[in-house]
This record gives structure tokens, sequence and C-alpha cells, in this order.
């Protein structure tokens, strides 16, 4: 352990000789240090606000829409071809076991007028479950009622955002509104929700019965919906609880298992998995951009190691002439490349932190660097001392002590 210490001290002494050089030699392995703690604590941030989002989305959500099928031919976009009704939701909950929850839900874009003031926002036709369904909250009054569905009332409820555009910081509650070319009555606003993976606002909307919508905002033939949004009793059961859908589906839709159905199911867990594989491959090119930097400062501690054995040829022959084995000066020199990188890559996870430490401040984001990325990082700095710096440290022990002391 002495002999260790003894070497870092001599390292450290032969580092403080030639400050410059040596800021200049570790600069490589400082950026890429850095480079992979910044990286690896962004795509952990990136990786929870998505999460949440996607959460957002609603409690173990599914969401069915319609789709055209290649029995007439080539496939069509989504939703031309399809159909899907109010009757499906209430088949899907009357039958599938792990179902809790069926909601309608269509939408348009639809200008809402307060006065003189005019914004164009997301009009959404839903049933009273929505709000349960996909998470939200009523920050002020109360949800529409059944009877306003059966009645097709002309009510309303605002999101947070479609409710500062019209009204500011006013109560909203009892206010008449005017969409299209009816009037409105605002039941309550919604609790802030947030934006969702795709970057939509979910709270620049405004939802109203699905009868309402279809008769007022989009005409409709009756029952007929975009989408369904469904609910599975728990986390568990979500796999299940698609299988009982697309067989329900199937079979109201009159489909064969051969054939490819007129709807298409997404869950959480799919959004899920296409984010991670995004921000999987943007992570791997971000590493490997760092490990190349990591790279080109390890090339740059090898060029001034093989230096330093030059500028230090007659030192190394003194010392074996003096009783030292070619394992101790291979070893002294090993852990100066070595104490050269690790300096570089404290330096790297310091200025890391400090600038997720910024990010974290500016984006309002929690970004954390799990203990395992800081024990990578401290890890390659270490293994690119130990790589880059044996050809040296090599080739100082296979000197000729003669040659090195009549070396000038």
């Amino acid at each position: 352990m002495s002999g260790i210490a003894n070497a870092v001290g001599l390292a450290l002494a032969a580092i403080a000789r030639a400050k410059v050089r040596a800021l200049l030699t570790v600069l490589g392995i400082l950026i890429g240090v850095a480079a992979v703690v910044i990286v690896t604590a962004l795509g952990t941030g990136v990786q929870e606000r998505i999460t949440n989002q996607i959460k957002s989305l609603g409690s173990n959500a599914i969401y069915v829409f319609p789709q055209s099928n290649r029995s007439s031919g080539a496939r069509g976009a989504r939703g031309g071809g399809g159909r899907l009704t109010e009757a499906d939701g209430k088949a899907i909950l009357r039958e599938a076991t792990s179902v809790s929850a069926a909601v309608p839900y269509s939408q348009a874009q639809s200008q809402v007028v307060l006065g003189d003031r005019n914004i164009s926002t997301t009009v959404a036709g839903v049933s009273t479950g929505y709000l349960t369904v996909r998470g939200f909250t009523i920050a002020a009054g109360a949800n529409f009622t059944e009877a306003d569905e059966r009645l097709k009332s002309k009510v309303c409820l605002l999101g947070n955002t479609a409710k500062e555009n019209l009204f500011g910081n006013q109560d909203a509650v009892g206010q008449v509104i005017r969409i299209g070319r009816y009037p409105f009555r605002v039941l309550g606003v919604l609790a802030t929700k947030g934006q969702t993976p795709s970057g939509d606002d979910q709270d620049d909307r405004v939802i109203m019965p699905a009868g309402t919508f279809r008769s007022r905002v989009l005409p409709n033939a009756p029952g007929r919906v975009q989408s369904i949004i469904l609910s599975a009793t728990d986390a568990l059961t979500v796999g299940r609880a698609t299988a009982q859908i697309e067989a329900i589906l199937r079979q109201r839709h009159h489909i064969d298992p051969d054939r490819e159905p007129d709807f298409g199911i997404r869950t959480q867990a799919e959004f899920l998995k296409t984010q991670e594989e995004i921000i999987g491959t943007l992570r791997a090119l971000l590493v490997g951009i760092a490990l190349v930097s990591l790279g080109v400062g390890g090339i740059g501690v090898m060029n001034i190691m093989l230096v330093s054995v030059t500028e230090r040829t007659r030192e190394i022959g003194i010392r074996m002439a003096i009783g030292a084995r070619q394992n101790d000066v291979r070893f002294q020199f090993l852990v100066e490349a070595v104490t050269l990188c690790m300096l570089g890559g404290l330096a790297g996870t310091l200025l890391g932190l400090s600038v997720i430490f910024v990010l974290s401040r500016f984006l309002g984001w929690s970004m954390a660097l799990p203990p395992t990325a800081l024990a990578l990082a401290l890890g390659t700095s270490f293994g690119t001392g130990i790589f880059f710096g044996f050809w040296p440290a090599r080739r100082a022990s296979l000197l000729d002590p003669i040659e090195a002391l009549r070396h000038e």
C-alpha cells in the first residue's frame, strides 16, 4: 500500500512540474467524462419526464381507433374506412372482465368566443367518465351529468389554458361562451394537466357531452365516435384487456381472425416502449461521441507519456542503476498515466454535475445521476489510463540502463 502511495506522490510531483501540459493532456478526458455524466443524467431526466407524460394520458389507458383494413385493397390512413360507436364501448365494458371503464371520444378544432376574445382550441365530445379514465380533476365547478348527455345540453368544461385565454384571472364557472353558432354554459374548469409526449397541451381544450358534440360541433351519425378510451382494471391486466377488446370488436364488426381488423389498439406500454427506443438510440449516439472524445484524450495521454519517457531517460537509467527493477519503472509510469486520467475524470465529473445543476434549474426537470453512472465515468477514466499508459510504461521499463545513463 505504501508503494502505491509513493508512486502516486511521485506522479503528482511529475504532473506539477508541467501543469499547463498536463491540463492540455487531460482536456479530452475531461470533456469525454463530462459528456458521459451529462448524457446519463439528461437521459434519466427525459425518460422520467416522458414516463410521467405517458402516465398523464390515463391510468392503465387503452386507446382504440378506427383504421382501414386490406379487405378492399390498399390500406388507408388511420381513421379512414373504420367505424367505432358508443355501443362498441358499452359492449366492451359489459363483456370484458379486465376493463373497468370505457369512454367515447371525438374532437375537432373550433373557434371559441367570449365577448371580443376569439380563440381556436380543441373541442372534445366525451362521456362523464372521461375525467376518471384520463386522470383529470376539476379545479372549480363541477362535471356535466348523465342527464346532460341524454338531453344534449349545451354545457362544457374548460381546460386551464383555454380558461386563461378566454377569462384571464376572472371566474369562468357559470359564464356563457360561444362555440361555433351555439352558446354554452361553463360548468367547471379542469386542473392543470400539462403536455402529452407529442407536445400537445392537454389544458388547451373544451370538453362537452358526446351527443352535444355530434349535434352542435361536428355533425356525425348517431353514436359514431372517433375513438374509444378504455381503462384496464390494473397495470397487470392491460395485456389481457387488450386481447378481450380485440375479440369483442372482431365479433361485433364481423371480422374473421385471419383478417386484418378495421380498428387499432394502443396502450401506454407501447407508447413508453417507442419513446424508450428513441431515447436509447439518442443516448447511444451521444455516448459514442463521448467515447470518441475519451479515445482522443487517451491518445493525448499516451503521446505525452512517450515524451515524458524521452525527457526522463537519464532519470530512468539512474533509478535502474541503483536497484530499480523493470516492474518498478513500468509501475511508476503506469501510475502517472492513470493519475493524469483520473484527474481529468474528476474534473469532468465536477463539470458535468455543474451543467446538470444548471440544466435542471433552467428546464425544470428532475435530473439525477445514478451512483452506477458516476462509478462508470470514473472507472472509464481509470481504464483509459491503464490502456493508453501501458505502452509508454513498458517502453520505459525496457530501456537499457547503460544507454539511458549516456543519454543527454
